[in-house]
């Protein structure tokens, strides 16, 4: 990577945009239509982080059900290799701003520590046609998020942050790293959701005196 020179200005990092955001917002309350706008040019890839953040992060009561949504049409708009876009229903929802700011509070630090290991390496999984691959997975992970499993938002959530991070900084090694968590998220997916069915089963089958 190429070291900037006296005239150029360094790429924004994902943590200085999350911190951008939250200074640009002043009122009690933040729409998902004002976050999307106060973006900029990385947009897509900070939005998913942004939306994928309340899930890995207890605690922190109804940003799952504001920011979910979103995150599935952003993974949809990845896999089709489309520009990031939000219709009304979800730009005109809104979260408090103490809400966001306490998010921001106790995820950025962990999103910095994080960049400090990011750089270009196997660039090819960060790729065009990689990405567009990892958004068929994440289509699949944002779906999971939404399933009302226990703690089974927070897997599915990381590998999302990973492969964001990894596709904006060029680094195929955190995109092997998201990689490995979503297969395992998925795979805890579909555990819980069997032992769910054959549960469903026997009780059917006890209920009808087929067992």
């Amino acid at each position: 990577m190429t070291e900037p020179t006296a005239g150029d200005t360094a790429p924004e990092r994902t943590s200085q945009a999350l911190r951008r955001v939250l200074n640009a917002e002043s009122g009690p309350r933040v729409t998902v239509g004002s976050l999307f706008h106060n973006m900029g040019e990385r947009a897509h890839s900070v939005l998913l982080i942004l939306f994928a953040l309340p899930n890995t992060l207890p605690g922190i009561p109804g940003t799952s059900a504001v920011m979910g949504v979103p995150l599935l049409y952003l993974t949809l708009q990845m896999a089709l290799g489309r520009d990031p876009w939000l219709p009304g229903f979800i730009t005109n929802r809104s979260l408090a701003r103490e809400t966001l700011a306490t998010l921001m509070e106790r995820g950025i630090p962990w999103i910095e520590r994080g960049e400090s290991y990011l750089h270009p390496r196997l660039t090819a999984l960060a790729s065009p046609r990689a990405e567009r691959l990892i958004g068929i997975l994440s289509v699949f992970l944002a779906l999971s998020i939404m399933l009302p499993i226990p703690f089974g938002n927070m897997l599915p959530a990381l590998a999302i942050i990973l492969f964001a991070l990894g596709l904006m900084e060029d680094d195929g090694a955190w995109v092997l790293g998201g990689l490995v968590t979503a297969i395992a998220a998925l795979a805890l997916v579909v555990f819980v959701l069997w032992a769910l069915i054959k549960s469903a089963i026997f009780v059917l089958l006890g209920a009808f005196g087929w067992g």
